[in-house]
């Protein structure tokens, strides 16, 4: 968690690279409300057409009005899991900027840059398949969330505990592709390094659920585990290398 902290820190006290890093999450946010509000407005539509086994019940206004509410907390849900994805993806250059400043002032930038469009599509890439173990976790733990007491305790801790630790995925991507490392070496790094992934990426997904505060939050939490990888991980097994 202290590394969110300080790169909350380190944007703080440049204001410059701060708003520099606002842009993306700017954009995102804007796509990211216009969706909701059409969610939020088209759920009982959505709703109606998802059961139309529900046609002759009696009660099936208020079986509609509650699968309606759920489509739109599960469309908040994944609003969050998938923001900082769809906000690096845009933001690449921005981000690979704003990492590679956080880099120069402890010391040497490893490795050089990448042409934008090749670093644009493998974001892309990485993002999508980051997306699908999401959705192969998120699922299972949507359904278990109708389960009494247990959907309503356990279910959202392992809900926060998978998005954190994905979300670390995420936000270390950039550092660690700069040290030369593939998807699969990143996966291994974070495993090893279950504490400080979790720590860091939980810290943020309950940060990033109060609106707004993830547009302002995410520069830092770049600049965060950019310092995570620089200072806070140990290196990958071997085979990974």
């Amino acid at each position: 968690m202290g590394f969110f902290f300080k790169g909350l820190g380190w944007v703080g006290r440049r204001p410059g690279w701060w708003l520099f890093g606002l842009i993306p999450g700017l954009i995102a946010f804007v796509l990211y409300v216009v969706a909701l509000i059409w969610l939020a407005t088209n759920a009982s539509d959505v709703a109606e057409w998802m059961t139309p086994f529900a046609d002759d019940w009696g009660w099936e206004g208020l079986f509609r009005t509650l699968i309606g509410i759920l489509i739109f907390v599960v469309g908040l849900a994944l609003s969050v899991i998938t923001f900082t994805a769809v906000t690096l993806a845009i933001g690449e250059p921005f981000y690979e900027k704003l990492s590679e400043k956080v880099e120069a002032d402890f010391g040497p930038v490893p490795g050089g840059d990448q042409p934008f469009w090749s670093s644009l599509l493998r974001s892309i890439r990485d993002s999508i398949m980051t997306l699908f173990y999401v959705l192969l976790f998120t699922i299972p733990l949507f359904i278990l969330g109708f389960i009494p007491v247990i959907g309503q305790t356990i279910v959202p801790v392992l809900g926060a505990l998978v998005s954190g630790f994905f979300l670390t995925v995420e936000l270390t991507a950039l550092a660690m592709e700069r040290r030369g490392l593939n998807r699969k070496a990143r996966f291994a790094i974070l495993r090893n390094n279950k504490g400080s992934a979790l720590g860091f990426g939980v810290a943020i997904f309950l940060t990033f659920l109060i609106p707004f505060v993830a547009v302002v939050a995410m520069p830092g939490a770049v600049a965060g585990a950019t310092l995570m990888v620089r200072n806070g991980l140990t290196p990958p097994p071997p085979a990974y290398r």
